[in-house]
């Protein structure tokens, strides 16, 4: 398959790039790509050389050391090559030794200093560059990412998206907020969109649902993650699929006709931002029960009431200020607040009782 990515919506099928989330060893990184092969849509093979991670004490990556595996991989499966960047120097390296697809990652697109770097560092290269969205939910900042690299010549792109970093992302990772790369869309109609699953879900359970609600959305394609041995990765132990797994997900997805879809696609974008918000709010709600019961605790070790009417009175009076700050009806907050300190009570009351 070309890999222009730009001709992916010819292809007749989305693209998939997988491979584990870090380059370990050469015998790591071999026997993934060699159980990898004949996997659905397999359009190259992707490993981590360079980690940013969060602590200096987590494992973060082999570096250049890796990319001698890589070209074995290359030339024993015919597999092209797909590698995070996170600075010029990476971008020499890779070009060097024949990679043919290069990302800049969540924590890198967040820096313009750093795009602008690395953009310059490929300018004149017509190596495929992949932008994921940045950590936090700022549609323009992942667009400014491609802009930058646009402006440096690269017309060969694509953008990657891997969820967001927000407070009750449960269950997900990183809460897909899928209006957000649909937007990109809006703002690149020609640019292809990939979707990340493994960083999305977190959760290797999660991967083919998050993958075939991609697919329905009209995302070009998949990136996701694959060990040979997933319990013995040395990062994101709990997203990685084996190749077994990740053959068979693929095997079950579904290509739905876009051009049969019977809701308007604007509708659609708010109706998937109102179910992400209604799983937060359910999450949320759990999370205050379970406060109202270590209250109820601590009432009963107390012998006090599970009822406090001041501080009830005073809970319910600042939320409805809040609510109608944000410009919700009195009304409405009212009957919601009296609902969840009614089954905060009930909750009370049974442990007082017990």
């Amino acid at each position: 398959m070309d890999m222009d990515l730009n001709l992916i919506k010819k292809a007749g099928h989305p693209a998939l790039i997988a491979g584990p989330c870090a380059a370990e060893s050469r015998e790591q990184v071999i026997r993934t790509a060699e159980a990898l092969l004949g996997t659905p849509w397999l359009t190259a093979f992707r490993a981590g050389l360079w980690k940013p991670r969060t602590r200096p004490v987590d494992f973060e990556g082999v570096g250049e050391k890796g990319l001698p595996w890589l070209r074995e991989v290359k030339e024993k499966t015919g597999f092209k090559l797909a590698v995070e960047i996170a600075m010029p120097a990476h971008v020499e390296a890779c070009l060097k030794s024949g990679v043919d697809i290069v990302w800049i990652g969540a924590r890198s697109v967040v820096n313009p200093f750093i795009v602008d770097e690395i953009a310059r560092a490929l300018s004149g290269s017509d190596i495929c560059v992949m932008v994921k969205n940045p950590v936090n939910p700022d549609l323009s900042l992942w667009a400014g990412g491609i802009e930058r690299l646009k402006k440096q010549g690269i017309t060969n792109l694509a953008a990657v998206h891997r969820g967001f970093d927000i407070y009750h992302s449960k269950p997900y990772r990183n809460i897909p907020l899928w209006e957000i790369p649909l937007e990109l869309k809006n703002y690149f109609p020609d640019l292809p969109v990939l979707c990340d699953p493994s960083h999305i879900g977190g959760n290797r359970k999660l991967i083919s649902s998050i993958s075939q609600k991609a697919l329905d959305l009209g995302m070009d394609g998949l990136m996701i993650e694959s060990h040979f041995d997933p319990d013995k990765a040395l990062t994101d132990v709990a997203q990685q699929l084996s190749p077994k797994e990740l053959k068979k997900i693929i095997a079950g997805l579904k290509i739905r006709d876009h051009q049969e879809k019977k809701v308007d696609a604007a509708i659609e974008k708010y109706r998937i931002s109102i179910d992400e918000l209604d799983e937060q709010l359910l999450e949320i709600l759990s999370k205050r029960m379970e406060l109202s019961e270590l209250i109820g605790k601590l009432k009963k070790e107390q012998n006090l009431a599970p009822f406090q009417p001041d501080r009830w009175s005073s809970v319910l009076e600042n939320c409805l200020k809040k609510g109608v700050s944000l410009k919700l009806d009195r009304d409405f907050i009212n009957q919601i607040f009296n609902v969840i300190h009614k089954e905060s009570l009930g909750r009370q009351d049974e442990i007082m009782n017990d």
